[in-house]
């Protein structure tokens, strides 16, 4: 996840997250989350950038493997009980993201190797 450090500069963190469906909100939580930077940065600024992506186990059409989303949104603080895991601190960041960018979560049906070929799988959205 990212966020914006008070001097404007981008913070860059490995964080745990949940998909809460009913909110189509991400929850993200951690032991001592009140003490982090990411935490702290949140409360100055709640713009956030998240991105969760891996590997296909099979090929696209391309031979792409790497696959991923990523969420622009503002994070927003909740008190949470239980938390979301026993080691957790009951304050959660919230993410309810207003812009998804995609790539290759879904099968490319008619590969162009034309321009915009390295752009085959890929979406984005305002939400």
């Amino acid at each position: 996840m990212a966020t914006l450090a008070p001097d404007g500069s981008p913070h860059v963190q490995p964080v745990a997250i949940w998909f809460d469906p009913e909110t189509e909100a991400v929850r993200i939580g951690g032991p001592e989350l009140t003490k982090s930077r990411k935490y702290k940065n949140v409360l100055a600024d709640p713009r956030v950038s998240l991105v969760i992506d891996d590997q296909s186990p099979t090929p696209n059409t391309l031979g792409q493997t790497g696959r991923g989303i990523e969420l622009r949104g503002h994070a927003e603080i909740l008190f949470l009980d239980p938390p979301l895991h026993p080691a957790f601190d009951h304050e959660t960041l919230r993410i309810r993201p207003h812009r998804v960018i995609a790539w290759n979560l879904e099968p490319i049906s008619n590969p162009s190797f034309g321009s915009g070929f390295h752009l085959q799988g890929y979406n984005s959205r305002d939400v």
